[in-house]
């Protein structure tokens, strides 16, 4: 935290701004002086040097300035907002929501690439004709047809429509972290379908020719389309409500649930010691896709709580279809991904899996559950999303996967 000197505003949380003195004043002149001769034409400029400086002795700076609202007032906490904010988005600091900041400092720690993971073992056992039964290739293929699809969705959504129009710096900063994570996640289906030799064409293309797969990408478009549109603008109580429901639709629903039948099956087969490096990947994939999920949720309680009004009657019972319709899907889409009980689990399992997950999706945005007493029947899922925990189930690497400095092995 920097700090001035005594006189600083406490009341505003703003610093006072220090007299300038006069040896910086004149240091200041001598800059801009030099600055200037910098632009002078010389007989060693070539023509298109000429031209550009010529350009640059043209720029009105007034113009650019304007474009930077707020850019001529130092920012106070209390004028930052989630949307709609009209304060300068280039000042990062002073937080407001220091939660945005920390989880963004969290995703730079737990950086991890694909490439990383040894698919050796997995290879061998794809390419055995007794390596895998018919239902367990099954489920690795579907779930490398959606989530490579899915991911692209999400990231999408974020950097074409979500990052303009939340209007808070250090949650810009966390969206920036999330979409090159979302890179990473879909690079890290890629290299699995490259190592094990899929058709890559039949798996990338599975969400225009799988139904199940296909319903899932076609309800989570459904929610982009008007935001995504450059036209686009928050200011409106209609407009407002549409960039709430796309954030419930891709945090709530697309991460928070369409995610989670396939993270089981695959984590499954981990724990069988069948395909390992999937399922390690799938493993660092899901301790992201949480980190995603609860700054999602932080976001969407935030704009409630700075505009009440959004969140009436009417919005909130669309809430909750979208996340019984997100719940119903999953359900569907587990279903067709194991039509016979495979890994110690069957879709019934999987059911109240998801009804425990949708209670959670609910209750989490202050809404009623509508799956009283469902229970979790995976409670292994649970321990591999901590992040605390020192090692993971495979034994292979620490499990924070830290970077540089921040790495500390047993």
């Amino acid at each position: 935290m920097l700090n001035w000197d005594s006189s600083d505003n406490e009341a505003s949380g703003t610093p006072a701004v220090r007299p300038a003195s006069p040896a910086l004043d004149a240091l200041n002149r001598v800059g801009d002086q030099e600055a200037a001769k910098a632009r002078q034409a010389t007989a060693d400029d070539t023509p298109a040097t000429l031209r550009a400086k010529a350009a640059l002795n043209q720029l009105d700076i007034a113009e650019g300035l304007a474009e930077l609202e707020g850019a001529s007032a130092r920012v106070a906490v209390d004028e930052k907002r989630m949307i709609n904010c009209r304060a300068d988005l280039n000042q990062l600091v002073p937080f407001k929501y220091d939660w945005a900041w920390q989880k963004y400092l969290d995703g730079c720690a737990n950086h991890w690439m694909p490439q990383e993971i040894n698919m050796t073992a997995d290879i061998a056992l794809w390419k055995s004709p007794e390596g895998l039964t018919d239902d367990e290739r099954r489920i690795v293929m579907r779930n490398l047809g959606f989530f490579s699809t899915a991911d692209s969705l999400v990231a999408n959504n974020l950097v074409l429509a979500v990052y303009r129009l939340i209007t808070n710096p250090e949650c810009r900063q966390y969206i920036l972290r999330q979409a090159f994570e979302e890179a990473i996640h879909t690079h890290a289906y890629q290299y699995c379908i490259e190592s094990l030799g899929m058709d890559e064409g039949e798996i990338f293309n599975m969400y225009h020719e799988i139904p199940s797969v296909a319903k899932k990408a076609t309800w989570g478009l459904k929610y982009t389309r008007s935001i995504s549109d450059p036209t686009f603008e928050t200011g409106t109580v209609e407009n407002d409500k549409e960039l709430l429901k796309n954030l419930i639709a891709y945090y709530c629903v697309l991460e928070g649930i369409f995610f989670y039948c396939g993270f089981t099956q695959i984590l499954s087969m981990g724990r069988r010691n069948k395909m390992n490096g999937v399922a390690e990947q799938f493993q660092y994939i899901l301790r992201d896709e949480s980190m995603h999920l609860n700054f999602g949720i932080d976001v969407i309680n935030q704009i409630k709580l700075e505009n009440p009004h959004l969140w009436d009657a009417e919005l909130k019972d669309e809430a909750a279809q979208m996340i019984l319709q997100g719940t119903q899907l999953e359900i569907e889409y587990a279903r067709d991904t194991m039509p016979r009980g495979v890994l110690g689990m069957n879709a019934a399992m999987m059911e109240d899996y998801l009804k425990f997950i949708a209670n959670r999706r609910l209750s989490q945005i202050g809404l009623k559950e509508e799956y009283p007493g469902t229970t979790n029947p995976f409670p292994w899922m649970s321990e591999i999303m901590d992040l605390k925990k020192e090692k993971n189930f495979f034994e292979t690497r620490v499990i924070e996967y830290q970077t540089g400095g921040a790495l500390s092995w047993d």
